[in-house]
């Protein structure tokens, strides 16, 4: 005989947060670490800082970055660098994006 608070079975949710930890795609792995570098299009590191080499994926987490590591240096946007233009000859479109959360089984 079970006590009162224990349930006997699995519930749906707990089933389905299972189902959807094991197919989303959580940018681990080597995806994962091409999307972090910025070596491939469609990944979340856009610009690179070019004095510490750090990637952030816009501008605004760029400046972030900038005013918190490296105050005494004035944030020039056009010295950034854009990853993405860089690689654009690189890119396979058939192929599926890293940064992208979401599950390949539906």
């Amino acid at each position: 005989m079970t006590g009162k608070a224990k349930p006997k079975k699995h519930t749906a949710k707990e089933i389905q947060s299972k189902i959807d930890a094991a197919t989303t795609n959580r940018g681990g792995g080597k995806a994962g670490q091409a999307d972090r570098t910025g070596k491939v299009k469609g990944g979340h590191a856009k610009y690179e800082c070019p004095h510490c080499k750090t990637t952030a994926p816009d501008i605004k987490s760029m400046q972030i970055h900038h005013d918190a590591r490296h105050p005494k240096m004035p944030f020039e946007e056009d010295k950034l660098v854009n990853l993405h233009a860089a690689n654009v000859s690189a890119v396979d479109p058939n192929k599926p994006r890293p940064g992208v959360r979401g599950s390949f089984k539906k």
